[in-house]
């Protein structure tokens, strides 16, 4: 690694992606009728009302969204997530979106998604992206199948900044500076830590800590990728 290489670090849900893989992974499985419907669709809109009022207990959630994992064969699994990416997350990826990580790609900068959602869902959107590097929360995996716990720290909240300290603590060489965009105030214990926070689509609360703090705000919804580049990159 070049010592002096940057990292660029991206929310997924709602900042990368136009929607939410979490809760668009539980709509799909509620629509497919793998889950039980009316029960699962109440629970998945007020587990996503807590999130964005930043009152979601996430362990809680945890062991609401892994269950369908528990309960199903791992390789019936895998053909239900190709068929999701396909109907619920291709249509939500902004063309700026694609273009705002070949400009970070393209000046040597290492890319990296840090997300609440768990891994089995957003490893293949994140290589759909071209981003190698993945911090996610991670589903508990023994002899072959999912258990439904998690294993490690939640990739959530002050999480995200463990998760990342672990992460970079792997690494041989720091990175000079760190860029991270996300759209959520769940986020500000890892924005304020960086040495580039930038407000994506933000939600309310995190547009007015952005504008406190004087950080770019930016839409991957209605600019282009190198206008967000270029706002978050000015020095």
């Amino acid at each position: 690694m070049n010592p002096v290489q940057n990292l660029a670090i991206f929310d997924l849900d709602n900042t990368l992606l136009s929607g939410d893989s979490d809760y668009l992974w539980g709509q799909y499985l509620i629509e497919r009728g793998f889950v039980d419907g009316p029960q699962y669709a109440k629970k998945n809109q007020r587990y996503y009302e807590a999130y964005k009022a930043g009152s979601l207990d996430i362990r809680e959630f945890l062991r609401f969204s892994l269950q369908p994992l528990h309960d199903n064969d791992p390789a019936v699994l895998k053909g239900w997530r190709q068929h999701f990416l396909t109907e619920k997350i291709n249509p939500i990826i902004p063309p700026a979106t694609r273009e705002l990580l070949q400009l970070h790609r393209s000046r040597g900068d290492a890319l990296l998604i840090i997300t609440a959602t768990n891994r089995f869902v957003t490893e293949p959107i994140a290589r759909l992206l071209g981003v190698p590097n993945l911090l996610a929360t991670d589903p508990e995996i023994v002899e072959g199948r999912y258990t439904g716990e998690i294993s490690g720290i939640p990739c959530f909240q002050a999480g995200k900044v463990e998760r990342l300290k672990l992460w970079q603590a792997e690494r041989a060489n720091a990175f000079a500076q760190r860029w991270f965009y996300s759209d959520s105030h769940n986020d500000l214990p890892l924005l304020e830590r960086v040495e580039h926070a930038v407000a994506v689509d933000p939600d309310v609360q995190l547009e007015a800590a952005a504008l406190a703090r004087g950080w770019p705000i930016v839409s991957l919804r209605r600019e282009t990728g190198a206008a967000v580049f270029a706002r978050a990159t000015k020095q």
